[in-house]
């Protein structure tokens, strides 16, 4: 069975020595009288308890059994609804929440490492309170005070659930085409009618009512995404009393039948006229669901996190109790049959770059938080800006960049695992199949390349990038008199030079040609993300050489900084050089498919009984017209 234990050494390391987060709460107003260092370690400590006592034991049988709908009703796997009992009475769904509606106003840089706990030791449960959370936090930011007194102490406590309702079975990423509608009640209230799908734990009996934020169009709204609105739409209305009234006319057609997440309810969401509340004004329904985006986005990526870890814990433990050969340079156990696979080189680097994937992703994920705290809590108009701006950089990294490096990682203790990777009961190919989801929801990896180089950088001239580049220039003009630090230093400052260079390159070619960033924006992020785990590796190497003979996991983080340096940062010369391969190879790879159809009669006979459905001017069509 697999276990896992959370990594609050690691978490605590980032916290209190790289990022020093005490300092920066206690010169903060507004989260001084909230949290310190010991609240901090306690909240840590029994969030561990309770993803690794309560939710990892539940993990497999999430996954095997699932969620079950049956005429509307969806039934959640054994042991869900009393977990998520479990989660709320502790006040966990209140750790980030607004005080002034029950919530105990945490910072994201502690509240994030309470989701990855969560997230790693069972990502389909996880999902619920996440889903709630960013609920919470648009209807917070946008919603009018009587919706908030309404909605939101019952929502933070968990008596509540929460759901977004985004995506139709015709539109996904371009929601401006979406059909869903929303007609206005003489009573100030709107008639929604419409069919979301894909919407996350949209029914279900953990909560005994769940508060869905709808997007839908109004009568005359404008056309495209400026003409989307945000409404609140419960599943029960409630009573001017707070008290649960009759069922609103909208319910749940069916569930998914997924890869992964299984043990999660991804529901086809029909309404019918069902009574729904404005939130954030006509037409603003957009600025509404990216208020909580951000967020969300960060927590997809922890996710990944999470997931990766808990992979890579178990494939430790594996590959210290499998023995298999002889390890190359003579007997390691010579009282056994055969040396413990971890002797092996190719197991150890298999194993050091799950670890490098994931103390960087952890470090990173926990530097995004630190600017969406700074963005939210401070004061000081000039610090909010710069947060802002780098939040709107970073977003889109965090999310795709760690969930693709947590699939490589799952994949990677799948292989440690051999043949028993592949088979049900040592867990690894569930995380394999869990993991797949992170890459395509809340925006594809694919989406959040383009966003990254087409919105974040060049829609601006590259001034976020420049702002971003500058930190981590005066990083290492920090430590130029500090010798011990230059292994990972000069690489950082080749890797940031390249990015540099490369940035310029990609915008002065879309100048020319429109497809260039499209075509580059997959490969450009990823070499972003290495140079930002270069100045992760960085930080905490400096911080682990000031205590490196205190306690072995000084020397430990020490490794894997070195192992991340001079094993997987240098990919982001390869990446660079794919970059500047040029939009032109994809159109030319395109053209040469087009060849390789029309070789095949089959192939060509069936395209011509569609070619009608051509739009004119295609050039396909006038190949299959011939």
């Amino acid at each position: 069975m697999p276990e896992y234990t959370a990594p609050l050494r690691d978490m605590r390391f980032l916290l209190n020595e790289v990022f020093d987060a005490p300092t920066m709460w206690a010169n903060n107003p507004r989260l001084a009288e909230v949290v310190e260092t010991e609240t901090a370690e306690a909240i840590l400590e029994e969030a561990g308890k309770i993803a690794g006592n309560v939710l990892a034991p539940l993990n497999r049988e999430g996954d095997e059994v699932g969620s079950k709908w049956n005429d509307g009703e969806v039934t959640s796997p054994p042991g869900f609804k009393e977990a998520y009992q479990t989660y709320s009475e502790g006040g966990w769904g209140a750790l980030g929440g607004n005080p002034e509606f029950g919530g105990m106003g945490m910072p994201k840089m502690l509240v994030g490492q309470v989701e990855e706990m969560i997230q790693g030791s069972n990502i389909s449960f996880g999902l619920a309170p996440m889903l709630t959370a960013g609920a919470c936090l648009s209807l917070d930011a946008h919603g009018s005070q009587e919706l908030k007194d309404k909605y939101l102490p019952n929502m933070y406590s968990g008596q509540w659930a929460g759901a977004m309702d985004l995506t139709e079975p015709h539109c996904g990423t371009d929601l401006g085409i979406m059909r869903t509608k929303a007609e206005p009640n003489a009573d100030g209230s709107y008639s929604v009618s419409g069919t979301k799908i894909f919407i996350t734990w949209g029914e279900h009996d953990m909560a005994e009512n769940i508060i869905h934020l709808v997007l839908a169009k109004l009568p005359g709204a404008p056309a495209g995404p400026k003409g989307i609105s945000m409404f609140l739409v419960p599943k029960f209305l409630v009573n001017e009393d707070g008290s649960l009234g009759e069922r609103n006319t909208m319910g749940c057609g069916s569930i998914e039948h997924k890869m992964g997440i299984k043990g999660s309810a991804t529901c086809v969401m029909n309404y019918d006229g069902a009574k729904g509340w404005l939130v954030g004004g006509e037409n603003k329904g957009l600025n509404a669901m990216f208020t909580m985006m951000n967020y969300e986005r960060v927590a997809v990526g922890i996710q990944g996190l999470g997931v990766a870890e808990n992979s890579y814990q178990n494939a430790v433990t594996y590959a210290n109790d499998r023995i298999q050969s002889r390890a190359p340079t003579g007997k390691v156990a010579p009282e056994k049959a055969a040396d413990p696979i971890i002797v092996h080189p190719d197991v150890r680097r298999m194993l050091m770059t799950m670890r490098a994937n994931t103390e960087g992703s952890r470090a990173f994920s926990m530097y995004a938080s630190k600017w969406l705290d700074l963005s939210k809590f401070s004061d000081d108009a000039e610090t909010k800006e710069y947060a802002d701006a780098m939040i709107s950089l970073l977003t889109p990294v965090v999310k795709s960049f760690l969930t693709d490096l947590a699939l490589e990682s799952a994949v990677a203790g799948q292989q440690i695992f051999g043949g028993h990777g592949f088979i049900r009961e040592w867990g690894q190919e569930q995380h394999v199949r869990d993991l797949r989801i992170t890459q395509i929801y809340e925006g594809t990896n694919g989406i959040q390349s383009l966003d990254l180089i087409a919105r974040k950088i060049a829609a601006n001239g590259g001034a976020f990038y420049k702002i971003y580049a500058d930190e981590i220039a005066q990083y290492c003009a920090s430590q130029e008199g500090n010798p011990a630090m230059a292994e990972f230093i000069t690489p950082l400052k080749a890797a940031i030079a390249n990015l540099t260079d490369l940035t310029d390159w990609v915008m002065g070619e879309a100048q020319n040609n429109a497809n260039e960033l499209g075509a580059s924006s997959v490969e450009y992020l990823q070499v972003f993300g290495y140079t930002s785990f270069a100045y992760m590796y960085a930080m905490m190497a400096e911080k682990a050489l000031e205590k490196e003979g205190s306690e072995p996991y000084y020397a430990n983080k020490l490794a894997t900084a070195r192992f991340f340096t001079k094993r997987l940062l240098p990919r982001y010369i390869s990446l660079s050089e794919s970059v500047k391969g040029g939009a032109d190879c994809s159109r030319n790879k395109a053209q040469y498919l087009l060849v390789v159809m029309l070789s095949q009669p089959s192939l060509h006979t069936c395209m011509r009984k569609r070619c009608n459905q051509i739009p004119e001017g295609i050039q396909l069509k006038k190949h299959l017209a011939r």
